[in-house]
């Protein structure tokens, strides 16, 4: 069977089933599916929750949030180690896998069709995320959208605030390439025909918001992460491909001439971005499976996080490793994404800066540092690299500073200058390279301390047990 959202929560819920898990209870879809998602953080808990009981919501659609929250989960799409993600998801980009065609009866996303008047996006369980938030917002909606003179598809995750039954916006950031092509549309005058693909295999969400090189390939990356080629089938109004075997799939037009106000909207920076004005989407047709599973992100939350961070990682692993082939793993950590660690074999001092710029320049937008350390630093570990900071970084020596990276303006509230009426205007903001490795061979440094590696593989993990209470009443009592 193809890959899709349903294959892998089978795999998921098979091989660690406590990472899934269902509200029956119903839930208001303002606040409530966060809400449980918050609960659990405090605990320290991030499962994926499958919300089948949303109010408002046609009873036929479930809700899956914060499903991607886990290094683990990404691993297992990937089957690979967690350290493994960034150089699997890395060589996967590098061999693309067509996507390919299928009729019409063999596409799932089809078996329900609305149009007209039968058209009510309150119907869906979209989520209000955070208490700002200017309404319902779609966090993983895939949008997909056609460039009139290239005939190349792009996709990509945007953000589309909800403004009625068949209106949303789309707010797209400076380079954006769907904001590109959009322009061409609003030049001739033209509405842009657009797809909103909802639910689908991680690796679809995944591949559509990878760094690839020009403008579109986003089903051919997908089809690579998942091993296999995507399936597509035609929309319903207009001539754009869509994934067969997605959820949902709603369609429409971004109207030329035009805008509406939108947010604010929680970031995954953590803070509330928005409040001007975007472009229209005037949604024409809904298709979807029989008993549909919405998919939602969590925004701000840690899934946010770690779906941005994963595809990031993949890319700039692919870059560093053209410009330092003794790079060993890459963490953009999901806690904190505008850091990147890299551990390499450094084999001279100036593999650093060559491998600090190129991740730099692999994700200009949001990279604010660029920590260095030795292959023996675990970079998933964030103990590790601290340690490595304090122990083999010298700021005199080993900190760059540079000056005007970031910027103008964009999501991160420091390229904003806050000025005391309230407004605030966009500004550039530096970014630094912190050189936290052992001074290149031949070189001496002292050696870390550790015990030998046989020694821990012997220790026999499984005799490890509790105290009886004949050993609590000899030494506690």
């Amino acid at each position: 069977m193809a890959k899709d959202l349903r294959t892998y929560l089978r795999e998921l819920s098979e091989r660690t089933p406590d990472q899934l898990k269902v509200v029956d209870q119903e839930v208001n879809p303002r606040f409530g599916i966060t809400g449980y998602a918050a609960k659990l953080a405090e605990q320290g808990q991030y499962p994926g929750l499958l919300f089948t009981n949303v109010e408002g919501a046609d009873p036929d659609i479930s809700c899956i949030s914060n499903l991607l929250t886990d290094y683990d989960r990404i691993a297992l799409y990937l089957d690979c180690d967690v350290q493994d993600i960034p150089r699997v998801y890395g060589e996967r980009l590098n061999n693309k896998v067509a996507p390919v065609v299928v009729e019409r009866e063999s596409a799932p996303v089809k078996e329900v069709v609305l149009r007209g008047d039968e058209i009510d996006l309150g119907k869906l369980p979209i989520p209000v995320h955070n208490r700002l938030d200017g309404g319902p917002y779609l966090s993983a909606g895939v949008m997909v959208i056609k460039d009139p003179e290239t005939n190349i598809t792009n996709a990509g995750i945007y953000r589309h605030h909800i403004f009625g039954k068949n209106e949303m916006g789309v707010w797209f950031l400076g380079a954006h390439h769907g904001g590109l092509i959009f322009n061409k549309y609003k030049k001739a005058g033209k509405p842009a025909p657009i797809a909103i693909v909802l639910g689908h295999h991680p690796a679809f969400v995944m591949g559509a918001v990878s760094r690839l090189q020009g403008m579109g390939g986003e089903y051919e990356a997908a089809g690579a992460l998942m091993g296999e080629p995507l399936e597509l089938v035609k929309a319903e109004m207009s001539d754009l491909m869509v994934p067969a075997r997605a959820e949902l799939v709603l369609e429409g037009e971004i109207l030329p001439d035009e805008m509406h106000p939108e947010g604010p909207f929680g970031e995954w920076p953590g803070h509330y971005l928005g409040g001007g004005s975007v472009p229209l989407i005037r949604i024409t047709c809904i298709t979807r499976r029989k008993h549909a599973i919405f998919q939602d992100i969590v925004a701000s939350g840690r899934e946010h996080l770690v779906v941005g961070a994963v595809p990031r990682m993949g890319s700039i692993y692919q870059a560093v490793k053209d410009a330092v082939p003794s790079l060993k793993s890459v963490n953009v950590p999901h806690y904190c994404r505008m850091n990147c660690y890299l551990s390499l074999d450094k084999e001279r001092d100036s593999d650093v800066k060559k491998a600090a710029f190129a991740a730099l320049n692999t994700e200009q937008e949001n990279l604010r540092a660029i920590v260095v350390v030795d292959s023996d630093i675990n970079v998933f570990n964030g103990e590790e690299v601290a340690w490595a900071m304090g122990t083999r970084f010298d700021a005199v020596n080993d900190l760059t500073v540079i000056p005007k990276w970031n910027g103008p303006g964009g999501l991160l509230p420091t390229n904003w200058e806050y000025l005391p009426d309230g407004t605030h205007k966009a500004k550039m903001s530096s970014a630094v390279i912190v050189d936290a490795t052992k001074p290149a061979p031949p070189i001496p440094y002292p050696e870390r301390t550790r015990v030998p590696k046989e020694f821990a593989d012997a220790a026999d993990v499984k005799a490890i047990r509790e105290l009886t209470r004949e050993e609590k009443g000899k030494w506690f009592d």
